[in-house]
Formats: C-alpha cells, sequence, structure tokens
C-alpha cells in the first residue's frame, strides 16, 4: 500500500516529459525533407539504439564514459551517412535536434500542478548544456534539475538517483520517483525510491513481475492520485 509520506518527487525528463522521438524525427525530416515516412522512422531508431547501446556499454565498462553531447553527435553521423548526406554543419545541427524536444500535452500544466505542493526535481541522462536547453524548450518548471553528467554515468546506475537523494537531503523513501520506462524505476527501486509509472507511447511498459507504488495513464491522473493519498492542501517545509 502506497504511503503519502512523500517530500519531493523526482522525474525522469527524455521520454516521460518530452516526446523525444518527435524532437529527432524533425531533425531527420530538416535534414533530408524528400525522406519518405518509413524511412525517417528507421532513422529514428537507429538514433536511439545507437544511444541505448552505447550507454550500455559505458556502464558495463566496455566504454569509457562520454557524456550525451557526444553520444548524439556519433547517433546523427550514422543517421545522416544512412541518409546519403556529408555535411558537417549539417550534421552538427542534427546532433542538437536532440535538445529540442516537444513536451507531452500534459506536462507543462502537471508540473505547474505539482510544483505547488512539492519540491520538483527534474534527473536526466541528458547533459548538463542538453537539460538546461531542453527545459527552456519545453518549458519545464523545476525547483532543480540534475544530470546525469553529474555522476559521470548513466541511469540505472545507482550514483545517478543518488544525485537526487543528495540534493534532497531526505532518505530514498521520502522521494518519489516518476518515469515512462520501467527500466529507470527498477534502477530507483534499487536504491530505495519510491515509484510511480506513468504511461507514454514511447515509454517501457511494466511487466508482470513489476511492483511500482503508482500507476497513472497521464501526469494529470498521477496528480490526482497523489492528492488523493497525499491530502489535497500543499505540504508546509517541515513536513
Amino acid at each position: 500500500m502506497f504511503q503519502p509520506e512523500i517530500d519531493a518527487v523526482v522525474f525522469d525528463v527524455l521520454g516521460t516529459l518530452v516526446d523525444e522521438p518527435a524532437g529527432i524525427r524533425a531533425g531527420i525530416r530538416e535534414l533530408a525533407p524528400s525522406l519518405d515516412e518509413p524511412k525517417v522512422e528507421q532513422l529514428v531508431s537507429l538514433w536511439q539504439q545507437h544511444v541505448d547501446r552505447e550507454q550500455r556499454r559505458m556502464l558495463d565498462g566496455v566504454r569509457p564514459y562520454l557524456t550525451s553531447d557526444l553520444l548524439d553527435l556519433e547517433a546523427a553521423r550514422l543517421v545522416a551517412a544512412a541518409a546519403g548526406v556529408d555535411d558537417s554543419t549539417t550534421v552538427a545541427a542534427l546532433a542538437e535536434s536532440g535538445r529540442r524536444l516537444p513536451p507531452w500535452p500534459d506536462t507543462v500544466a502537471a508540473l505547474a500542478r505539482l510544483a505547488e505542493r512539492f519540491p520538483l526535481i527534474g534527473l536526466s541522462n541528458a547533459s548538463r548544456t542538453a537539460l538546461l536547453e531542453l527545459n527552456a524548450h519545453a518549458g519545464l518548471r523545476w525547483h532543480q534539475a540534475l544530470s546525469a553528467e553529474d555522476a559521470r554515468t548513466y541511469k540505472p546506475d545507482p550514483a545517478v538517483y543518488q544525485l537526487a537523494v543528495t540534493l534532497s537531503g531526505r532518505p530514498p523513501e521520502r522521494l518519489l520517483m516518476v518515469a515512462a520506462h520501467a527500466w529507470d524505476l527498477r534502477g530507483a527501486q534499487n536504491l530505495g525510491l519510491r515509484t510511480a509509472h506513468v504511461s507514454r507511447p514511447a515509454g517501457d511498459p511494466p511487466t508482470s513481475s513489476d511492483r511500482f507504488d503508482l500507476y497513472a495513464d497521464d501526469l494529470a491522473g498521477l496528480a490526482d492520485q497523489l492528492d488523493q493519498v497525499c491530502g489535497a492542501r500543499p505540504r508546509s517545509p517541515e513536513n
């Protein structure tokens, strides 16, 4: 049963609050306007698969740590080559499309609503620079945003979630991690954080063996649930 003692809410960003495939898709269309939709989707998958694979290799110690900026540049080079484009300026512009990601339709309003009741912490695998631009482009509201770059690793490494625990000054069980990716929530659980899964089209759905504290169809639904279990009145700093 969910216990209502929550002192701060920690949010994954990529995929949970912003539509990552949509931003990359837009960048690919700018790169090569003549591509048909199946080819564009193929290239979006190529980008995401490269980043996911290389992050896993770093977590496994196979490759030294690189920031998300450099991984996006690698992915952009692969995508441009597959599209038959060979221009360094164009490739660099494509790499930055990973910073121009639109928010999901419910994101901005739900964050504003939750920010009235809880300290909000963004916790992202995006680099510090990318996270700054992502937040500005999408209009995200935070009390603090943390990058995995500060731990020189990537989620689900416990060191990344520890950043939020250290910042908040609270025990992990007083933090609620919100993500559209079940793998992300499992990582948070391993450090003792409470967890909430929010469904997104590009997310990683829970398996039958996952046991998260809350499940919601969107962020508005999550805010409704938190009103019910934590009480509708704003929490004072002393609580």
